[in-house]
Parts: structure tokens; sequence; C-alpha cells
């Protein structure tokens, strides 16, 4: 259940809040109950909202990834965060636990994105096809385990499981996730990617901000690598 734990900044204008590994960020067609209702919930209870509390999602993760979101708390603020986003102004740096250090352990990664409906799945090509969106990202070496390695990822587009397809396309997939290429599952579904911060301007006060998420303190080796720090 979420809570004020959750949160990583607030203010009058926006939230950030670290997502667990598993719950959806948005309400899906489906009803299913998301991160979005959480929040709302939480908030007119505290403030003691008589009526809808609004809150605009600026950016979504996937449901097995944990980390840092951005939410909107006015409609002001939306509009700025969303053209800030679809302008590329908005930095976000994941962390990936992988099974292989790519070859080399830092460089970039460029390929060319189609999404398939039908399995929920992408394709990261290395020429582009129809309909395909190019994906680019910047990647290097943090630390290593026994048998995993840490990658910080600086993410340059927002395509549909973009990281995942393209580590997995390198040689170099994530643990835990199965639908790219992992060895093994991880308990509850969840995968080793971790939204680990975004970095901004403030869009009413224009300063600028940083908002870090630990990563999940109910996995080892997480907690292994979160140490070497």
């Amino acid at each position: 259940m979420f809570g004020k734990k959750d949160i990583l900044y607030e203010d009058n204008h926006l939230i950030v809040v670290n997502k667990r590994a598993g719950d959806l960020v948005q309400t899906d067609p489906e009803g299913t109950p998301a991160l979005e209702d959480e929040i709302k919930g939480f908030i007119k209870k505290r403030d003691g909202k008589p009526g809808d509390v609004f809150l605009g999602v600026v950016h979504r993760i996937d449901r097995p990834v944990s980390g840092a979101v951005l939410f909107a708390k006015t409609s002001k603020a939306l509009v700025r965060l969303n053209r800030m986003i679809k302008e590329r102004e908005i930095e976000k740096v994941y962390w990936a636990l992988v099974e292989q250090l790519p070859d080399p352990a830092e460089g970039t990664l460029r390929h060319f994105i189609v999404k398939d409906q039908k399995t929920n799945r992408s394709r990261a090509l290395s020429k582009p096809q129809a309909a395909s969106k190019e994906a680019l990202l910047e990647y290097r070496h943090i630390a290593s385990s026994a048998n995993y390695h840490l990658l910080e990822i600086d993410l340059k587009t927002g395509r549909h499981h973009q990281i995942r397809a393209q580590l997995s396309k390198a040689g170099s997939p994530i643990r835990g996730d199965l639908k790219y290429g992992a060895k093994r599952s991880m308990p509850g579904g969840g995968i080793s990617l971790h939204s680990r911060s975004v970095s901004f301007l403030h869009p009413v006060r224009k300063e600028p901000v940083k908002i870090t998420a630990p990563v999940p303190t109910d996995d080892n080796l997480w907690k292994f690598f979160s140490e070497l720090e």
C-alpha cells in the first residue's frame, strides 16, 4: 500500500514517488488498480480534500520496473512537464543488473524499435523498418558481483520497453526479464531495472531539481550494489 515513505519529493505542483516493482503506474482499460489511484487516495485523505484530487501522469515505467515516477499535481505543471518530456528536457537515469557485461563496457546503443501489440513486446532492429522508431541510450558499467553487472543508463528516447529490448539485443538481458532473454525469473515477477533518478528544471519555480530513488530494500543483490557506492 502506498504511503508517506514512498514519496521522494513533493511540493504544490508535483510529486515524485518510488514505485514498487509490480505496480501499474496508470489504470489500464480493464480498470486494474494503479499507483495513480493510490496516490490520489493518499492525498485526499492526508489533506482532507472534499472533491476529486488532480493528478497527471507525466511519464510511465513498465509494471515490473521499480523506481522514480513523476506526477503533476496541477494542470499548469502537467502541461509544462509534458512539453519538457516531448522536448527531452527531463533527464532519466536507470540502473540495470544484467547477466552479461556489454562489450564495450561503456558506450551508446542505437536501434530502431518495433512494438508487437499482440505480444506486448518490442524488437530492437539494427536498421529502420516501416513503423520503427529510433531508440537511443548511453550506458556505463559501475560494478560487478560474481554473476551480475550493474549498468547506469542515460535514456535519450522513451520507446516501448526500450532499455529491455536494447540490452537484450546487445547480449545483456536484464536479471529476471524472461520476456527479453533472462535465464530465470525473480520472486514476484519483477525485473532488476530501476528508475534511479529524474532531473529537470522545475516547471513553475524554474529551479534545477534532481530526485534519486533508493533501490528495492527487499532484494539482497540490489542491497549489495547499493552498498558499493
